[in-house]
């Protein structure tokens, strides 16, 4: 008997996965050649064969799920912020002082009101580090908090007054053994002794922390929960962009030096009326619940979904047919 997959809600997907229950019609399989590549001889069974060492065949499901990235992710001091950003401002305020004392003594001196020369000069001097220290002073707050720093004034006003008050939380998530990160994800999801807390990723954070080395992103989290406070380390999962692919149980999927694969019953029988198994290399796209959604198959392909591993034993004695019980 042949089953297909119900498209479920998430919860229910897993346990469609493992116990495909829908019956199908049998119908001829348009792409049923042998892959490249295969070796040895098909394993081959008898329908009773398939049925006592419980081979289940299915259909994949079509399905579509955000890719979710693991991360580690570090609950940061707010007074941080706020020195940083203090820091940044009253440099930026003082190059602007000494930028006024410079044009008010080049004024004078110009208008012959008794500047010197040498007070302007010092002048000059007293804004070159006044800019120094302006500049460096950005870079760090750019650094540390990359994401904020991109904002409108009055955005980055709020998030900062907001983080200072509790209202919102601030965490670093590390991806760790990554130092690139091609499509920033928006949404994040922190989990706090097994509540998962909802957050949104404000963008990319340059510097590695302290003792985790990789590319980290900025997470804003509203409401948090009671005790959760800087320098906490949770889980955390980036929720990436959707991909599509079709759906098959972790018990499908067998591994070689070539990569993943799946036994794909063939319509075509032997002469003595036997099902035929061939290997279809398949690629793995993303990990959801009990099961992958992977690419190199197609939908109304018969796929074993259940004790794919005899099959790769009797593949590998030499791929022959099993006997008829007498």
């Amino acid at each position: 008997m042949r089953y297909t997959f119900i498209h479920l809600s998430k919860i229910a997907l897993a346990a469609a996965l493992l116990c495909a229950s829908v019956a199908h019609a049998a119908g001829a399989d348009d792409d049923d050649t042998v892959p490249a590549g295969q070796k040895g001889a098909l394993p081959s069974l008898s329908a009773q064969q398939q049925k006592a060492v419980g081979i289940v065949i299915a259909h994949a499901l079509k399905a579509t799920a955000p890719e979710r990235i693991p991360a580690l992710g570090l609950v940061l001091d707010p007074a941080a912020l706020v020195a940083d950003a203090g820091d940044a401002d009253s440099t930026r305020a003082a190059e602007r002082a000494a930028a006024a004392e410079v044009e008010r003594l080049r004024g004078l001196l110009h208008a012959g009101a008794g500047a010197s020369q040498k007070a302007l000069d010092a002048a000059l001097v007293e804004l070159a580090h006044a800019h120094a220290q302006a500049d460096a002073a950005a870079a760090r707050f750019s650094v540390r908090w990359g994401a904020l720093a991109a904002l409108p004034a009055g955005e980055r006003a709020k998030s900062i007054g907001a983080a200072t008050t509790g209202k919102h939380l601030l965490t670093r998530a590390d991806l760790i053994g990554r130092h690139s990160l091609g499509i920033v994800p928006d949404k994040a999801i922190l989990d706090v002794d097994g509540v998962d807390l909802p957050g949104r990723v404000l963008g990319l954070v340059a510097q590695a922390s302290a003792d985790v080395q990789g590319v980290g992103v900025l997470i804003e989290v509203d409401d948090p929960l009671p005790g959760l406070g800087a320098g906490a380390r949770v889980p955390v999962a980036l929720i990436g962009p959707l991909r599509t692919g079709l759906l098959v149980p972790h018990g499908a999927l067998l591994y070689d030096a070539g990569g993943a694969y799946v036994y794909k019953q063939l319509t075509k029988k032997t002469a003595d009326d036997k099902n035929q198994y061939a290997q279809i290399k398949v690629k793995l796209l993303l990990a959801q619940g009990d099961g992958w959604l992977v690419e190199g198959i197609d939908d109304d392909d018969d796929i074993v979904v259940h004790g794919a591993g005899v099959l790769w034993s009797l593949q590998g004695l030499g791929g022959q047919k099993a006997d008829d019980d007498d």
